[in-house]
């Protein structure tokens, strides 16, 4: 069947709705007269309703043209709509009164026939655009439904997420999917209707009546449900035997991400108990709307997460900076497609490139920065810790002089729990960082804002576990898991990106927030959830094997530096660290020290540097102390350095 009913041209389309309303409106003013006359009309108010009738319709037809009601789609109506047609009306009908007062019977309808004829015109219009609405999604769903086969899919959660999703599929049959029944934990729903589809219980009752209702998959839609509760239906489905979903995060839905009918696959983070966000947004805003914001490490996890939030709060220019061509590529095309490509600016540059540092803060002139750009995998640099110290050290010494000399307002940089007592090179280049910063501000207090980051590992970053799981289970296993007493504070993406925002607001210059990462997760716990969301079962499908800590790992992560005083925030899920920075001279000349040795020296040598530098670097070593060589020692170094100055 062709949809061809609501294809007018504009034009027609036009005519076509002047004569409905042109019917809709006398017919009220009509009744209304019949109403207020007791349907007993005498002569004179007869002639009265046609002499209204001539000015008081094509009035009420000019302000509906006026207020954009003559050139709408047939079958679209929608609140805006109705608003729109509301001042319409009550404007008319405020004419027809001053009218009344001014001219009285005879030109004018009296009183109570202005009332009801704006309640009636206003019902009367309102139901004609909701009938072709009507009429059209259901010759639309109809024509899409011809020769398509759905899947009978059951909705755990009756809730407003559920509800819109249920809304969307029935208007959506492309996607294939045909609500059958809900389920939910609210007992004062079951037995009820949602969209004309029946809420049977509790999701302990889908095997029940599974059977009756020949259910093919299910989608969980319950946002607000704890993580705990997720795992609950989640094993109940696997015990079914029924493939399940889950609409995507409030977060993305606020954001306007993702719509609610892009289901995904129920993932590890689902289960891990986060809780949603709330940010300060308008001051955010303030903070960043219509101000040239720089990332640096744009195309990586937390960097591309930061673009697309920042993206949204209206940056006069969005610096996108990285080395990587094809990621930078990436996150500038998806920026592109959600309508942010005015305000993008894709910079190909390596921090450690001086000159073209130079030329983007000269040129640009940033007034935020976000330093996201660093090596962050422990193992690989445990065993080449010379390009850390290079990138994560000098890289940011650099990056931070170049702020504070080109005026920048606040510079973020992104830091990590392994900076805190590290272990490992990638911990204590970072920690190195976080010292630099803090001296600089230290000694330029009233400048550039210098403030530090600190979280957990990201749920789904690049050399995360969590891709690295998914390619075992994909392979068959054997899932490698490095100790059975392996913890790790998790986050997501979002809502560290989101967090680190809020940070950024808060800081008035030399501080290290810290991220409420709350309870540490154990990695071979992670791993057995994700082999049982894979549809399996941990040591029967999928074996799990444990291969021994590596270089530089900790089995926790702590959460505080030796030296360093607690301070709560506004926000419950930050805090603040403050301790007493470095000199800024003698901090300068030890990342000279080490940056003149890192191709000079063995990864053992370059590490009893660092421990030279952090005294809390507890670094890994497998050769014994060497003899003193020309120069392998930061005392050494400086001393020499005194004596040539």
């Amino acid at each position: 069947m062709k949809l061809n009913l609501f294809d007018y041209s504009p034009p027609v389309r036009v005519w076509l709705l002047l004569l409905l309303y042109t019917i809709e409106l006398t017919a009220s003013l009509w009744m209304a007269y019949e109403l207020r006359f007791d349907f007993m009309m005498e002569s004179a108010a007869q002639q009265e309703r046609i002499i209204v009738l001539m000015w008081l319709v094509p009035l009420q037809l000019v302000l509906l043209g006026l207020f954009h009601q003559l050139r709408s789609l047939l079958g679209y109506f929608s609140t805006p709509d109705l608003a729109r047609m509301f001042h319409a009306l009550t404007i008319s009908a405020v004419v027809a009164g001053i009218a009344w007062v001014i001219w009285g019977a005879g030109f004018a309808p009296p009183r109570g026939v202005i009332a009801i004829d704006f309640v009636f015109a206003l019902v009367g219009l309102t139901g004609v655009r909701l009938a072709m609405r009507t009429l059209r999604e259901s010759l639309s769903v109809q024509g899409r439904k011809n020769g398509l086969r759905q899947r009978r899919v059951a909705i755990i959660g009756a809730g407003d997420a559920g509800a819109l999703l249920a809304h969307e599929l029935a208007l959506k049959p492309g996607c294939g999917l045909h609500p059958v029944a809900f389920f939910d934990d609210d007992q004062h729903k079951w037995n009820s209707r949602v969209h004309d589809i029946p809420v049977l219980g509790p999701p302990e009752r889908l095997t029940e009546v599974n059977a009756k209702l020949d259910i093919q998959e299910a989608i969980i839609a319950m946002p607000s449900a704890s993580a705990k509760r997720i795992g609950e239906v989640v094993r109940l489905l696997r015990l079914a035997r029924l493939p399940c979903k889950t609409i995507p995060s409030m977060d993305q839905l606020a954001l306007g991400q993702v719509r609610v009918t892009q289901l995904r696959n129920v993932e590890v983070s689902d289960l891990l108990g986060r809780e949603r966000v709330e940010l300060e947004t308008e001051s955010i805003r303030l903070a960043l709307k219509d101000r040239v914001v720089l990332v640096s490490g744009a195309g990586g996890s937390i960097g591309s997460e930061l673009c697309r939030q920042i993206a949204t709060y209206q940056p006069r220019q969005l610096l996108l900076l990285d080395r990587a061509e094809p990621s930078l590529f990436q996150i500038e095309q998806e920026l592109i497609g959600l309508e942010h490509g005015q305000r993008l600016i894709p910079l190909v540059a390596d921090i450690l490139d001086r000159p073209r540092m130079e030329e983007i803060f000269s040129r640009f002139r940033p007034e935020v920065v976000f330093h996201a750009a660093a090596h962050k995998h422990v193992p690989m640099m445990e065993h080449q810790p010379g390009e850390a110290v290079k990138n994560n050290c000098h890289g940011t010494a650099q990056f931070a002089d170049l702020a504070l000399e080109f005026g920048v307002d606040r510079f973020i940089l992104i830091s990590s729990d392994k900076a805190i007592n590290p272990t490992s090179v990638m911990g204590a280049t970072k920690r190195l960082a976080e010292m630099y910063v803090q001296a600089l501000f230290a000694a330029n207090p009233t400048r550039t804002k210098f403030m530090a980051v600190r979280f957990g590992n990201v749920l789904g970053s690049s050399g995360s576990v969590i891709p690295l799981f998914h390619k075992q289970i994909a392979e068959g296993g054997p899932v490698r898991v490095t100790h059975p007493d392996m913890t790790r504070y998790f986050m997501t993406i979002p809502e560290a990106s989101m967090l680190v925002l809020q940070s950024a607001i808060q800081g008035t210059g030399g501080e290290i927030f810290v991220l409420d990462m709350g309870k540490p997760v154990r990695i071979v716990d992670l791993a057995r959830q994700m082999i049982e969301l894979s549809g399996l079962k941990p040591d029967e499908d999928i074996q799990i094997e444990f291969t021994g800590t590596r270089p530089g790992e900790k089995l926790f992560e702590e959460v505080t530096h030796k030296g360093e005083n607690f301070a709560p925030t506004t926000h419950p899920k930050i805090c603040r660290f403050i301790s007493q920075p470095p000199e800024l001279t003698r901090l300068r000349q030890t990342l000279e020290s080490l940056c003149a040795q890192v191709h000079l020296i063995s990864p053992e040598q370059i590490k009893r540097l660092l421990r030279d530098a952090i005294p809390d670097y507890t670094p890994y070593l497998t050769a014994p102390e060497p003899a003193p060589s020309k120069i392998t020692h930061l005392k050494e170094f400086e001393r020499q350095a005194d004596q040539r100055h």
